[in-house]
């Protein structure tokens, strides 16, 4: 959840805004001068994603704080509150860092939307940041999404490998991140800044693996027109990433092996090898040691890899996660996609951390790219997650239906014409029985359900809503009426 630090000597200023900041949907955390705020953003300053700061106060000030803030290296975007909202208190204290100003006593809508921007902005500088230092090969751990405790122990034991020229293997389900992991551990040692080569080992052809790892001389064989240097020789000086490296058929682990070893790779059709001074980071979604035992993994290789393992958790452990990478998506893909979305209802990451999550991050980012395209107004709502929604219990969200085919209709005759123009055919529900009196209310009830459902091809949801009910009283009633098995059928369809 964001947290927002609230600095304010005044006790009741303090009171309103931290009851406003908690219907918003963030956490507030409370301090009531300049040295406790510098207090608590030394010692966790990782979880406080923003500063709400009073201008006047006794002893530090809250210029006093922005100028240790910025002495201190501590970025986060900060709203200054102030009585005095005269041109050149606002004018000093922007310059002096501050992202946007309020005038007490604020109002709610003016400091949820001054909240929203400045979460929206910083969340768009650090990305472009993040992508800046990605380019150059010198990403680091700070640039790693996370505030969960089962990520703080693998992160340490990252750094600890990064100082050194270990081999390293990161394990973890697909979509976790191992990359990324990856690209840290890379720019954060002697290797920063130099040449970062990724293989996706399971996406290579069979026939093909040799020439793109080790590389080919011109006319080595059929289609080889041109000299091809291989991967080991561009990541010459650099690190050499080999994603789903438990992918690889044992022929080329072979070959992979003697070229760790000896520091050499031997390119088909080459006279003499070729030196090359390297990193291995190895990653994969496969339980090697089983990998080995069954003989699809080298042994010696499996120890010559995986000298530092190291394992990822899934999404699904680390909840906590979500809403921070959430709004790290949000920025990302709503600038690309020109929308103009502020922010994330808190009932979202409610949803979202309810979910399992099997894709992981990749999931989570694909579901927020969805979520963005669907979006219509200027935050993410729960009916932009409708997939997501209708697997959670609690959540119901209506997904719109495809628009039945237009269908060319023939010429209007006059006797066609006198008829009702929303008839549906078969819609009739007979009232009476063949004796000609009313039928019993159960039977026309069960005759309008059957015909909803049908209707509505089996979407309960929209059933519901169209008559008028809720889901449970949908269900009950269906189930009353011994048509169960009929809904579940149709839900299925």
């Amino acid at each position: 959840m964001t947290t927002i630090l609230i600095c304010d000597d005044d006790p009741v200023q303090r009171r309103l805004v931290e009851a406003m900041v908690r219907k918003f949907g963030y956490e507030p955390r409370m301090c009531e001068n300049g040295e406790q705020a510098m207090q608590v953003l030394a010692a966790e300053g990782d979880s406080i994603d923003l500063v709400l700061l009073d201008l006047v106060m006794p002893e530090r000030d809250g210029m006093g704080v922005l100028a240790a803030m910025r002495e201190e290296g501590i970025v986060k975007p900060v709203i200054v509150q102030t009585s005095q909202g005269g041109i050149d208190t606002v004018v000093n204290a922007m310059r002096a860092g501050a992202t946007d100003f309020v005038v007490k006593p604020v109002g709610a809508e003016r400091l949820s939307v001054s909240i929203k921007n400045a979460l929206k902005t910083e969340a768009l500088v650090a990305e472009v940041q993040r992508l800046k230092r990605k380019a150059e090969g010198t990403l680091s751990f700070k640039d790693i999404v996370t505030r969960s405790p089962r990520m703080q122990p693998l992160l340490k034991m990252a750094e600890k490998a990064a100082a050194s020229m270990i081999p390293v293997m990161i394990e973890g389900e697909s979509g976790v991140g191992k990359e990324l992991l990856a690209r840290a551990i890379a720019g954060s040692g002697e290797r920063r800044g130099k040449p970062f080569v990724a293989v996706n080992c399971g996406a290579i052809p069979q026939n093909l693996v040799e020439s793109i790892l080790f590389g080919h001389e011109k006319g080595a064989f059929t289609g080889a027109t041109e000299k091809h240097t291989g991967k080991f020789v561009e990541a010459h000086g650099g690190t050499l990433f080999l994603d789903e490296v438990g992918e690889l058929p044992l022929e080329t682990q072979v070959k992979l092996l003697r070229a760790i070893q000896e520091g050499e790779v031997d390119p088909v059709g080459a006279k003499r090898p070729v030196k090359v001074d390297i990193r291995i980071i190895s990653a994969t979604n496969r339980d090697l040691i089983k990998a080995v035992k069954d003989g699809h993994f080298r042994e010696d290789l499996y120890y010559r890899l995986c000298v530092f393992p190291m394992t990822l958790p899934p999404l699904r452990e680390r909840a906590e996660d979500i809403p921070d990478l959430v709004r790290h998506f949000l920025a990302r893909i709503a600038a690309e996609e020109g929308k103009r979305i502020r922010g994330v209802q808190p009932a979202v990451f409610g949803l979202l951390s309810a979910y399992p999550w099997p894709g992981n991050v990749r999931q989570l980012e694909n579901a927020v790219f969805r979520a963005v395209v669907l979006c219509d107004g200027d935050e993410l709502s729960v009916a932009d997650f409708p997939q997501i929604a209708a697997q959670v219990d609690g959540y119901e969200v209506v997904v719109p239906l495809a628009p039945p085919p237009v269908i060319a209709a023939p010429s209007i005759q006059p006797a066609m014409m006198a008829q009702p123009a929303m008839i549906v055919p078969g819609a009739s529900i007979a009232l009476v029985d063949e004796a000609g009196h009313v039928r019993p209310m159960e039977q026309i009830e069960t005759d309008a359900l059957r015909f909803a459902i049908d209707h509505y091809r089996g979407q309960m949801s929209q059933v519901a809503r169209r008559l008028g009910i809720g889901r449970s009283t949908l269900y009950r009633k269906l189930k009353d009426l011994g048509l169960e098995e009929g809904s579940e059928a149709a839900e299925e369809v």
